[in-house]
């Protein structure tokens, strides 16, 4: 009986810590898909009607590759060509959680 007791605890430690990280990992695709997938696309590559409109450049553009973290932050805060900035309507760490998110597409 104890053995069951301790083997469900374990189970339940081990199901709450996936949980808890799985959240703090969809935060960055919650925003992008909430701000970022019309323009983007859903896998970077900005092959939406309107990213194509827009002329927008995909995650796997040698120009959108060698930027940082950093520059990307800083597109995302401060807006670049027709991009809207960000700065105000989202915190700085949805902003970086969305960058990290965008950075998965860049191959």
């Amino acid at each position: 009986m104890t053995h069951a007791i301790r083997s469900g605890l374990v189970l339940a430690s081990v199901a709450a810590l996936a949980v808890a990280v799985s959240f703090s990992q969809s935060a960055g695709e919650t925003v992008y898909k909430q701000k970022c997938v019309t323009c983007h696309g859903s896998d970077g590559l900005a092959s939406s009607g309107v990213g194509k409109v827009m002329r927008v450049k995909p995650a796997t553009d040698p120009e959108v590759k060698k930027l940082s973290e950093a520059e990307l932050i800083a597109l995302t805060r401060n807006g670049a060509g027709k991009m809207q900035p960000y700065q105000g309507e989202l915190t700085d760490a949805e902003i970086k959680a969305s960058v990290d998110y965008f950075r998965r597409f860049i191959k």
